[in-house]
C-alpha cells in the first residue's frame, strides 16, 4: 500500500483555498477601533473601549490574531494572579470563526501561564453559549463554579456565569479544584 495518495483523486479532488499565515501580535491603542467593531459585533453586551484601555494600561496580557496585511482576525485579554491567570476576553471575528483560532489563543494564554510559573487557568461563561462551552471541554477545562446573574442579558435580565478552571501546573494528579467553602480560592 503507497502512502502517496491517487493521482486520480487528487485531479477530481476540490482545492481548499490555503489559509492566510496569522501572526499573534500584542493589543496597542492603534488596533482598538478594529477590536470594537468585531466586539460589538459578536456581544449584545459588549466591552466598551473604556475596558479595553484600563486592560492595556493594567498590563494584562492582551493579544490579538492578525493577517500579515494588519486585519484582526480574534483576541483575548488575560490578567494574571497569584500563581493563576484569568481569561477575561477571548473573540473571533464572524468572518473568521470555526477555523481554530480561539484554540490557538488559548494554546498561547497556557503556554504564557506555564512560562510565568502559574498552576491554572480560570474563565467565565455563558451557559447560552454552547460553543465556547465545547472549545474550553476540549481542552481539558472543567466547570468548578457558578456566579448567579454574572452576566447583562437582554430586556434587563440577567444570565449567570459557569466557572472554569485548568490545571496545567507541574503533576496536578493529586489535585482538585478547591471551593470557597474550603478557603481557598477568591475567583471560585
Amino acid at each position: 500500500m503507497s502512502a502517496r495518495p491517487d493521482p486520480a483523486y487528487l485531479a477530481r479532488a476540490p482545492h481548499a483555498p490555503r489559509a492566510m499565515p496569522l501572526v499573534m501580535r500584542p493589543i496597542t491603542l492603534d488596533t482598538l477601533d478594529a477590536l470594537l467593531a468585531i466586539e460589538v459585533r459578536c456581544y449584545t453586551h459588549p466591552w466598551s473601549r473604556g475596558n479595553f484601555i484600563d486592560a492595556l494600561a493594567a498590563g494584562y496580557l492582551a493579544q490579538a490574531l492578525q493577517t500579515p496585511a494588519g486585519e484582526l482576525v480574534a483576541y483575548m485579554i488575560a490578567m494574571a494572579g497569584v500563581d493563576e491567570w484569568h481569561l477575561l476576553n477571548i473573540t473571533v471575528a464572524p468572518e473568521h470563526q470555526g477555523r481554530g483560532h480561539a484554540v490557538r489563543l488559548l494554546h498561547e494564554l497556557s503556554r504564557h501561564a506555564r512560562a510565568t510559573g502559574a498552576e491554572c487557568l480560570w474563565l467565565e461563561v455563558r451557559p447560552s453559549n454552547e460553543r465556547a462551552r465545547a472549545v474550553y471541554a476540549r481542552h481539558g477545562y472543567v466547570q468548578v463554579g457558578m456566579r448567579r446573574g454574572y452576566y447583562p442579558a437582554c430586556d434587563g435580565q440577567r444570565e449567570d456565569a459557569l466557572v472554569l478552571r485548568l490545571d496545567i501546573g507541574p503533576d496536578r494528579s493529586d489535585r482538585r479544584p478547591r471551593h470557597d467553602s474550603e478557603g481557598g480560592h477568591g475567583l471560585v
